[in-house]
């Protein structure tokens, strides 16, 4: 169970800050909810999500051993890619859903890797994989930011070097 004031990977929404753990009664019944707002969203979006939620991803954020190792797993190849674009979406989208960071970052490692093969012949990343990698990028950077105590502008100009020198 998490705390007030814990932050937390929630869903899609990205970095979240738990406000509150409270008793709410919703169609009769009453169970605990975790109250937390997107840190991005500066209180404009309060969510409120059951304590024992199965169907949704909330996970606490990594430590700086696991931020370290998979900023260096950014020294290695990413995933296959997969040419079909719709496979590709599914495929990685499923990875990106388990909420394993490691993988996750095979998946944005190799997206960073077309895209800056794109920019060198002067073209774009498929629209669907440059929405793909700007969500993922930004929650995965800013969790890393977080755990190592630095920027998001950091971590992308780190991450940026170690593909470029592999």
């Amino acid at each position: 169970m998490f705390n007030i004031g814990d932050l937390v990977i929630y869903s899609a929404h990205g970095i979240c800050k738990i406000d509150d753990i409270c008793d709410k009664t919703v169609s009769g019944i009453t169970r605990t909810y975790y109250v937390l707002h997107p840190l991005d969203n500066n209180h404009q979006l309060t969510i409120s999500t059951p304590v024992n939620n199965d169907k949704v991803l909330m996970l606490e954020l990594i430590h700086q051993e696991g931020a370290n190792n998979i900023l260096e797993s950014f020294k290695y190849p990413g995933i296959k890619w997969v040419d079909n674009p719709n496979i590709r979406f599914k495929l990685y989208s499923d990875i990106i859903n388990t909420g394993n960071r490691k993988e996750i970052a095979t998946v944005v490692n190799t997206l960073i890797q077309k895209q800056i093969e794109a920019e060198r012949h002067e073209k774009k990343l498929y629209e669907q994989d440059r929405k793909l990698l700007n969500h993922t990028q930004n929650i995965l950077f800013k969790e890393l930011a977080i755990s190592l105590n630095t920027t998001f502008e950091e971590i992308n100009e780190r991450v940026i070097r170690l593909i470029k020198a592999s």
